[in-house]
């Protein structure tokens, strides 16, 4: 297992979730809920400066068969927005399935419901996105996702990903 705390990220349309690790990448916590649009990397970037993160984790939501939508679109380009602010820190883009499912039913059965649950539920996402990376990463040695990777005599604004293994 490496060692550093990560950040985990789940983009949402409104809002994103952030989370962060432990040094020894056993344990995601949850971080705050950022306003999606204008401002939403700056702040991710600063987090991740706050936090000390070795590396960003972000959720691509498939569906069930692996297909990508239009969520994961989203998702990819904002990973590209990230990883051509944060350079040289790595983004890495993970699967997400179910993880809102999974912080939904998570949050219900610890009595948050309704509007509060908006309010925190792209948090625990980005708990569940994060938690999974590291516990693959633990299970298996490999290091989980696809790399974004600034693409080759381009600016940092420019990205595009690059796959390494998932």
């Amino acid at each position: 297992m490496r060692a550093g705390r990560r950040l985990g990220v789940d983009v949402g349309a409104v809002r994103v979730g952030v989370a962060v690790c432990d040094p020894e990448g056993r344990l995601a916590t949850p971080v705050e809920t950022v306003p999606a649009g204008e401002g939403d990397v700056p702040r991710i970037v600063a987090l991740a400066h706050e936090y000390g993160a070795v590396e960003i984790v972000v959720g691509l939501p498939r569906s069930l068969s692996g297909a990508e939508g239009p969520a994961a679109a989203k998702a990819r380009v904002f990973a590209d927005r990230l990883a051509g602010k944060i350079h040289p820190i790595p983004v890495r883009m993970v699967d997400e399935r179910l993880t809102t499912v999974t912080a939904t039913r998570g949050l219900r059965e610890s009595g948050v419901r309704g509007r509060k649950s908006r309010a925190v539920v792209d948090q625990a996402a980005a708990v569940v996105i994060l938690q999974n990376a590291l516990d693959i990463e633990r299970g298996s040695g490999s290091v989980p996702g696809t790399l974004v990777a600034l693409e080759q005599g381009t600016s940092p604004q420019a990205a595009a990903p690059v796959k390494e293994s998932e």
